[in-house]
C-alpha cells in the first residue's frame, strides 16, 4: 500500500514532505526547511516522526530539523555531505536502498546543485523526493558541481518510472515556465503546462509535485538530447551535455 504523502509549504517557496504509514504509524519527513509549519502538520494529524531525511546541506532544508529531532528519530543524509549536514544516524550513498516506514527506499545520488546531493525513490508511493536536482519545469543552479554531473543525475532521475511523482523542493515552476517557453517554443505539451501553471499559480495552488511523465515532455533540462530541442537552440546534433550545459547557462543569465 503506497504511503500517505503530505506536501507542506515552509518558508517564502520551499517545500517539505510527510510519509505516514497508517499500519505502523511510522512517519517520515523529508527536508527540514523549518519547524513551525512541519510541527504544526504533525499535531494537526497526530503523526509522530520516525525518520528525517535530508537530501542536501543548504540551510533552507536543514534549518528546522533541531527543533524536531527527537529521541526516537533517525536522521539520514548523504555520508559525502555529513560534514555540512547536522549530525546524523544514518550515512548514505547513492545506490544504497534503505527502509523508511516500512517501504524500501532507493538512495539516487545526484550531485549538480552540490556535491553530496541525494535523492530518495519510494518505488511503492512512486514518489522521488528530488530537492533542488530535479525540479517542475527546471533543475537547480550548478553551485558546486559541472554540468556533466548534473545531466548524469538527470538521466538517473529519468529513467524512473514515469508514473514516479516528483517531488522537489521549490515553488519556482512559473519563472522555469517562462524560461522554458523560450527554449522550447514549438512545444505544444509546453504550451499547455504552462497555461496550466500560470493558472495554478494565480489561485495559490502548488505545482508541486509533478509527474515525471510531464517533466520528459515538457523540461527543457530533460530534453538536451531531443533533435527537437537541439533544433530549437541551434545545436542540432551535438553532446546532449553540451546541450545541458548551454541551457544552464542561457538559464542562469535569464
Amino acid at each position: 500500500m503506497p504511503l500517505t504523502l503530505v506536501t507542506i509549504p515552509c518558508l517564502s517557496d520551499n517545500y517539505a514532505y510527510l510519509l505516514h504509514n497508517p499500519d505502523t504509524k511510522q512517519t517520515a519527513l523529508v527536508d527540514a526547511p523549518e519547524t513551525q509549519a512541519i510541527a504544526a502538520e504533525l499535531a494537526r494529524r497526530g503523526w509522530e516522526l520516525t525518520d528525517i531525511l535530508l537530501t542536501h546541506h543548504h540551510w533552507d532544508h536543514i534549518d528546522g530539523l533541531e527543533g524536531l529531532r527527537g529521541p526516537n528519530v533517525r536522521v539520514i543524509g548523504a555520508a559525502a555531505d555529513a560534514h555540512r549536514l547536522p549530525p546524523l544516524d544514518q550515512m548514505v550513498q547513492g545506490g544504497d536502498r534503505i527502509e523508511v516506514c516500512g517501504e524500501p527506499v532507493e538512495v539516487i545520488e545526484v550531485y549538480g546543485h552540490t556535491i553530496g546531493h541525494v535523492a530518495f525513490h519510494f518505488p511503492q508511493t512512486a514518489a522521488a523526493f528530488t530537492a533542488d536536482s530535479l525540479m517542475a519545469l527546471g533543475c537547480g543552479r550548478l553551485f558546486e558541481g559541472t554540468p556533466a554531473q548534473m545531466w548524469d543525475a538527470l538521466l538517473r532521475l529519468r529513467a524512473l518510472p514515469p508514473d514516479t511523482l516528483i517531488c522537489s523542493g521549490h515553488e519556482y515552476t512559473a519563472g522555469n515556465a517562462r524560461f522554458a517557453a523560450t527554449i522550447d517554443p514549438a512545444n505544444p505539451d509546453l504550451a499547455a503546462r504552462i497555461a496550466d501553471t500560470f493558472a495554478k499559480t494565480s489561485a495559490g495552488i502548488p505545482t508541486v509535485p509533478s509527474l515525471l511523465s510531464l517533466e520528459r515532455a515538457t523540461n527543457p533540462f530533460l530534453r538536451a538530447d531531443n533533435p527537437d530541442l537541439q533544433a530549437a537552440v541551434g545545436m542540432t546534433g551535438a553532446a546532449a551535455v553540451d546541450v545541458f550545459a548551454e541551457i544552464r547557462a542561457r538559464k542562469d543569465k535569464f
